[in-house]
């Protein structure tokens, strides 16, 4: 479930639509979360559909590490690529903001974590990447680690409309982290060896 304060908005003929913020989100606030409602589709099923569905899985669905293809119910579907991202996924099955979100601001994922199937061009930001590919949470686990951990402490400090999603289990887990008690699991753990 995408974070309750944000909308589909058109961006541009280019980007098409995207989730954007209607008010300020701030660095540490959750951002979505694997709900019931989210469906999971082995690579079997998808491979039985007809093409009419295949489009719609391979345009709005990620693969998770059992290489189930994740398709979101709601508008979480449609966060925009960035190579500069203003929200992380984590290796617990939410994302979080790692840095302030202004309203009218696009969330945006940076797909390389996301378990594409194919190299793609992404549209030119001015960042040295250009096209996202399927190791790239191989190649770049470390640098969003690093970015996550900068702002995991904040995530007990925000408001979190989505904490209900949250198993009173995680949660723990997060306070634990944030104490220095437990290592936070890298975002490796989200990569699809398949």
């Amino acid at each position: 479930m995408i974070h309750p304060k944000t909308e589909l908005k058109f961006i541009n003929d280019t980007i098409g639509y995207g989730v954007v913020a209607k008010e300020f989100i701030p660095a540490g606030t959750i951002t979505w979360v694997l709900d019931k409602f989210d469906r999971a589709f082995s690579q079997t099923e998808v491979q039985a559909m007809d093409g009419f569905y295949q489009d719609i899985i391979d345009t709005y669905a990620y693969r998770n590490n059992k290489g189930e293809f994740i398709l979101c119910w709601d508008n979480g579907r449609f966060v925009n690529h960035s190579f500069n991202s203003n929200c992380l996924t984590t290796a617990y099955d939410f994302e979080i903001a790692i840095r302030d979100i202004q309203k009218g601001e696009q969330l945006t994922d940076d797909y390389g974590y996301l378990n594409v199937s194919e190299p793609f061009d992404a549209y030119d930001e001015g960042t040295e990447r250009k096209t996202v590919y399927p190791d790239d949470l191989v190649n770049f686990h470390k640098l969003w680690d690093k970015k996550l951990l900068h702002v995991f402490g904040k995530i007990i400090q925000q408001n979190q409309p989505l904490k209900v999603l949250i198993s009173d289990k995680l949660w723990s887990k997060i306070e634990n982290i944030i104490k220095g008690d437990e290592e936070m699991d890298s975002i490796l753990t989200n990569y699809f060896r398949g």
